[in-house]
């Protein structure tokens, strides 16, 4: 019998799981449920931000450190694919390793275009900014007010295209992981999606 080693540890496992959920939430209540996207979408964000904690002080395989990888290291399984022997690893490999740091990047970036997006829509949440008192002349404040609104629906659009293009990227990225764990999978004769249920792979 094969011995089996603890990769994932609860919080990895808990945390790949509900993002995925949540991430399908969001991306299916954006344009029908705006209380459901939004909460999600908050949540998403605090998750980030636990996930890169864990980064730092978390269990082995869930540190930076053991799966951000070099630039040769990265070259050198790729090689291993295309030569149809790559090396094996208990956690993260190369690509895997990329493709978590670049999950992160984009969910930030989604979840701080759609917070400025709400602030600039709807004057809602952490990133709303508080309405300011000026001291000018009627007629001043007038134009200025114009202005204001020639300028929010700039901005409106500019973080929507934003918001939207970085959920575009996301989505890519969650198909060619997809793609990349199935591949992986077959390489080296194992599940991938089991262990990350169990958080035990085969040694």
């Amino acid at each position: 019998m094969s011995e089996k080693v603890y990769v994932w540890d609860k919080f990895v496992r808990l945390f790949h799981w509900v993002l995925v959920a949540l991430f399908a939430i969001s991306y299916i209540s954006a344009e029908e449920i705006e209380w459901l996207h939004v909460y999600s979408g908050y949540t998403i964000a605090a998750l980030i931000v636990l996930r890169v904690i864990w980064g730092l002080i978390g269990s082995r395989y869930a540190r930076f450190s053991d799966f951000v990888p070099s630039v040769a290291t990265t070259k050198a399984y790729i090689s291993g694919i295309t030569s149809g022997k790559p090396t094996r690893y208990l956690g993260h490999n190369p690509l895997g390793g990329l493709m978590v740091v670049a999950f992160l990047v984009m969910l930030t970036l989604i979840t701080l275009s759609g917070m400025k997006l709400y602030a600039v829509e709807e004057g809602k949440g952490p990133l709303a900014v508080a309405p300011q008192i000026h001291l000018i002349s009627q007629a001043y404040a007038h134009e200025g007010h114009e202005h204001e609104h020639e300028g929010e629906g700039e901005g409106d659009e500019f973080w929507k295209e934003i918001h939207e293009f970085s959920v575009n990227l996301m989505v890519l990225l969650i198909l060619l992981h997809v793609a990349g764990v199935v591949l992986s999978s077959r390489l080296h004769n194992e599940s991938l999606v089991k262990s990350m249920l169990t958080g035990f792979k085969e040694k």
